[in-house]
């Protein structure tokens, strides 16, 4: 039921609020900061950048001008799609793929200046809630049936044009929510608790998917569950670290590996939790760091506090105020080098924060679904409708 309505959000009321494409354009001279250790652009970074607004200079929108006193705007890119899109990947500044229903997916591999979509041959009844690429040719793919029953994992070796099924999990209430991977090699998906424990499965070959034992893996609570909304539920970090965020139960907790998946632990977190509400998005910045967002699906608008932190790897959990805009948040991702500074995401509405989510600063424009950053200067949003934009500058105060 509780999959069914945030289906229904996605889908209904929030793509009703999104409206169509934003408009953008790269406004002039926005300002960059670049990842050298002392936050100075590097020359490559400066030339990169340089490149990236010669190939797109054209005159500000009013939108840009009236978002010109913020550090970051989002630039609407274009796929030839109108999937919902949920799942987002980038392993470099040129290389970013994105996943959505029907099975469908978008791939650039020049920094969102063109994109080439695929459909996964017999996967339309599909929602491919997450990717995770490894580069412009291969990445694994990870879909679920919203009415439950069947998962699965698939993987191309050339750049989406074929695929073949890695894992099938077919078992009643089967329905998975998001993948993340250490390496092309070391992966680890989770989905929806099945016979008292969460689905955890796990990948140490590059190809042959593993199902974690029930002994392995504490009891799931009553109703608790992932939300399938960002692909950003689970997260990885160093070698064999990674987290994954629930709701839907009395409380929102945090499970968390040390050993790449081998056996997990769980952690009871402040966030406010419920059948609708609980974490949605979690990031990390090294294996002690890291932030959770959230909040309630069925409270869009709400204002309670939606972010956590943790500076012991996820063991205890703090409860920080709200994210700015205020609201449920579904996509989390923690900025490469730039310390303390992660961007969230929602439909409702985007921002950033620079202080390790003390604070927030709003991204004007309209919501999205999911964010990544490849470098500070690399970042993407993808949505409903087909929407996708590439952040316009790094995130700073």
């Amino acid at each position: 039921m509780r999959r069914r309505l945030l289906s229904l959000l996605i889908f209904g009321v929030t793509g009703m609020a999104c409206g169509g494409p934003a408009r953008g354009a790269m406004f002039g001279a926005a300002r960059y900061q670049a990842a050298d250790t002392a936050g100075r652009p590097s020359p490559a970074a400066r030339a990169q950048e340089a490149a990236w607004r010669h190939r797109h200079a054209w005159p500000p929108s009013d939108f840009e001008r009236d978002a010109a006193d913020s550090s970051l705007v989002w630039i609407a890119q274009h796929a030839d799609t109108t999937t919902a899109f949920r799942g987002l990947s980038a392993p470099s500044d040129t290389v970013v793929w994105t996943s959505g229903s029907g099975g469908v997916i978008a791939r650039s591999v020049d920094g969102g200046l063109s994109w080439t979509t695929h459909r996964i041959p017999d996967a339309d009844s599909l929602f491919l809630v997450d990717v995770s690429a490894f580069d412009a040719r291969t990445a694994v793919v990870l879909g679920t049936r919203f009415s439950g029953g069947l998962a699965r994992i698939f993987r191309t070796d050339d750049g989406g044009s074929t695929w073949r099924v890695l894992y099938t999990d077919d078992r009643a209430g089967a329905f998975y929510d998001g993948i993340a991977c250490w390496d092309v090699r070391h992966c680890v998906a989770f989905g929806d608790a099945v016979d008292g424990r969460l689905a955890i499965v796990r990948m140490t070959d590059g190809s042959h998917w593993q199902r974690v034992a029930g002994d392995a893996l504490p009891a799931a609570l009553p109703g608790e569950a992932g939300f399938a909304a960002s692909g950003t539920a689970i997260t990885v970090a160093g070698a064999r670290h990674a987290w994954i965020g629930t709701g839907g139960g009395d409380h929102a907790r945090v499970y968390r590996t040390e050993n790449g998946g081998r056996t997990w632990q769980v952690a009871d977190t402040p966030m406010p939790a419920g059948q609708s509400a609980g974490i949605f998005g979690i990031a990390f910045r090294d294996t002690l760091h890291g932030l959770a967002v959230g909040g309630d699906y069925a409270k869009p608008d709400a204002t309670a506090p939606n972010v956590l932190r943790t500076k012991d790897g996820g063991r205890t959990w703090q409860l920080l105020g709200s994210t700015s805009p205020p609201g449920v948040k579904w996509g989390l991702v923690a900025v490469p080098v730039m310390k303390d500074t992660y961007v969230a995401v929602s439909p409702a509405g985007t921002g950033f924060t620079t202080d390790d989510g003390a604070t927030w600063t709003a991204i004007a424009g309209s919501g999205y679904n999911t964010v990544v950053f490849a470098t500070p200067a690399a970042g993407w949003v993808a949505g409903n409708g087909g929407r996708i934009a590439r952040a316009s500058n790094a995130p700073h105060p």
